[in-house]
């Protein structure tokens, strides 16, 4: 079982998780397809090696293991399976990126339908 991030990551992108991934199997899409978001970060669930580091890390609260994806994000699941063997990096995080506070993590949700 990987992980995947879900939409509560799009247009956030804080990049925390991939300072912690042992693998680096977190990425930002730099391909031109445009059914493969490039402001999300996805997982490669063929690297991913189920570790846990990435969720605390995720101020956007936007990363479950497959099997808990809550149903509104079910489609999140194929969307990281996208990045597979595609043209990708695994960005740093600026050093003077600010932390989101609790009501934009809360709007976000509110966003997407997850409350």
């Amino acid at each position: 079982m990987a992980y995947v991030i879900t939409k509560l990551c799009l247009d956030c992108m804080d990049i925390a998780c991939t300072q912690v991934c042992p693998v680096d199997c977190i990425y930002q899409y730099k391909g031109d397809d445009p059914s493969i978001p490039s402001n999300q970060l996805l997982i490669d669930s063929d690297e991913c090696i189920d570790c846990n580091a990435c969720v605390p890390e995720c101020p956007w609260e936007a990363i479950f293991p497959e099997d808990m994806v809550p149903d509104i994000f079910s489609g999140d699941i194929e969307i990281n399976s996208r990045i597979v063997g595609k043209l990708r990096i695994v960005p740093k995080r600026p050093d003077d990126q600010k932390m989101p506070t609790p009501e934009e993590v809360l709007e976000n949700k509110k966003k997407w339908g997850y409350e």
